[in-house]
Parts: structure tokens; sequence; C-alpha cells
């Protein structure tokens, strides 16, 4: 499956799991290994939810596209074990009009 990423995912990735140089292509690998390994789920709102392999908790919020699948957002459904806490990317949002 051919996996593309937004700008957004990209940003999300960066704050919340690991800054890396080449995010879209991090991510890219990690969507395409979850997705081969069978952990996709449907979303409540039509979307496609890969579960990482190597971080149980992470997961990409994806839609299915001319065969494709493009990575919306992600992120983490256990705060507690998540590598940046949500309060300190919460505590970003008043400054930085890329956080929503």
């Amino acid at each position: 499956m051919l996996v593309d990423v937004t700008n957004h995912a990209v940003d999300r990735y960066r704050q919340r799991v690991r800054g890396t140089l080449d995010a879209r292509t991090e991510i890219a690998a990690r969507v395409s290994r979850g997705y081969d390994a069978g952990r996709v789920d449907a979303g409540p709102k039509g979307e496609v939810l890969v579960r990482d392999r190597q971080l149980p908790g992470l997961i990409f919020v994806c839609r299915e596209e001319d065969g494709r699948l493009v990575v919306i957002t992600l992120w983490e459904d256990d705060d507690a074990a998540a590598r940046v806490p949500k309060r300190f990317t919460d505590a970003l949002r008043p400054d930085d009009h890329h956080v929503a």
C-alpha cells in the first residue's frame, strides 16, 4: 500500500514521538509495517486507524484516497505511556499556531 503523509502528521510526529529530520519517510514506513501486520481498525468517521508495531499506543489516523493511505494525524491512546506527555504539547498551544 502506498502511503502519503500530510504536513500536519509530520508536525504531530515531531512533537509527540520524536524529533527527526526525515519524519515523513519514518511515518510512511511505520504505517506500512502496521498495515502489513494487520494492525488496522476502522475509525468512527470512516478513517483507517493504523496502530504502530513498535509503540502500540501510537495510532496513525489515515484516509483511503485513490488506492493509497494518506496519514492525516496521529495520537497516543495512553498519555501515561506517551514519550512526550500531552501537558507539554498543550503548553505550546498559546504560542504556536501550528499546534491545534
